[in-house]
């Protein structure tokens, strides 16, 4: 067993996909399959199985994930306190939801990229409660949540704002104009919405479907940008971040409900408890807090 066999097999466990670990570690599919069989063979298991056409752990492979985590975090760990004049480098792996990907991390992206080139951010689509999941296991090394509550077990997390939310609707639609929009009113309509485990989704399902009346339909549209189109075709309304629907309410194709939310969320920056921050970790999270806690106060 050697590191490089166990960033391998962290990437493969991480991606699912023997070629996509191939790519993002910048190897030919041979090596990986040969680093991960020289793996199996040194620790007398097997690590993945293919099911349906799909890599999955086996049990033996999911037991040791969160060792290899590990032990890559002291690897970098080692390599900064032995080379302290070296920059950050390799991967890091940051689970992150679609709306933090595509509107708050662009310029923070930006910004490693040119200052720190070697040190490669890989973003990894995931709803709040897999990465926590994934952060206790060492799958991840931070990752984004977007909760109401702000202290989790086993995991240290920095708010970096409140995350402003607004309901919105097509032009034409009847709520829109009015002085203030009472939740009764919402129950009465088609709820756009992302998937289950979707915070700000499931803070308005409970509000909405609080027992005094038949369920709000909520239709799951999966993705921000199908939801928008959705409410722009006048399917329904959908609450959403702010951030999300900007370029819209601007330019008048989508309009804001005068609904006060009696709820708020608080989009944080969260790593794993107990472990001593890696040089790379460190920087990253010393970059995304000033970028992000200042664009928040400045919104």
């Amino acid at each position: 067993m050697d590191i490089r066999q166990l960033r391998t097999f962290h990437r493969v466990a991480t991606l699912g996909s023997f070629t996509r670990a191939a790519a993002d570690l910048n190897y030919a599919q041979s090596s990986v399959t040969a680093q991960i069989k020289g793996l199996e063979v040194s620790l007398g298991s097997e690590l993945f199985e293919r099911v349906a056409g799909k890599v999955k752990l086996t049990p033996a492979g999911t037991r040791l994930l969160p060792y290899a985590g590990q032990m890559l975090s002291l690897a970098d760990e080692a390599r900064g306190v032995a080379s302290p004049d070296a920059g950050p480098e390799g991967v890091l792996t940051v689970g992150t939801m679609e709306s933090i990907t595509s509107y708050r991390m662009p310029a923070v992206l930006e910004y490693f990229h040119h200052r720190y080139p070697r040190l490669q951010i890989a973003l990894r689509p995931s709803l709040c409660a897999e990465t926590l999941h994934s952060l206790r296991q060492g799958v991840f090394d931070a990752g984004f949540l977007m909760e109401a509550e702000t202290q989790h077990s086993g995991v240290h997390s920095e708010v970096l704002g409140v995350e402003p939310l607004v309901i919105v609707a097509a032009p034409g639609h009847r709520l829109a104009g009015e002085a203030k929009v009472e939740t009764d009113e919402l129950r009465q309509e088609s709820v756009l919405a992302p998937e289950a485990g979707c915070a700000y989704r499931e803070l308005l399902e409970a509000e909405l479907n609080d027992g005094s009346g038949e369920p709000v339909p909520f239709l799951e549209f999966g993705n921000i940008e199908a939801i928008k189109r959705g409410v722009g075709a006048g399917l329904g309304i959908s609450l959403l971040p702010r951030m999300t629907v900007a370029d819209e309410l601007a330019a008048g194709s989508l309009v804001p409900l005068a609904w006060e939310a009696p709820f708020e969320l608080y989009t944080q920056l969260a790593w794993r408890k107990g472990s001593q921050l890696s040089r790379e970790r460190q920087v990253f999270v010393e970059q995304v807090i000033e970028f992000l806690t200042r664009e928040y106060q400045e919104s």
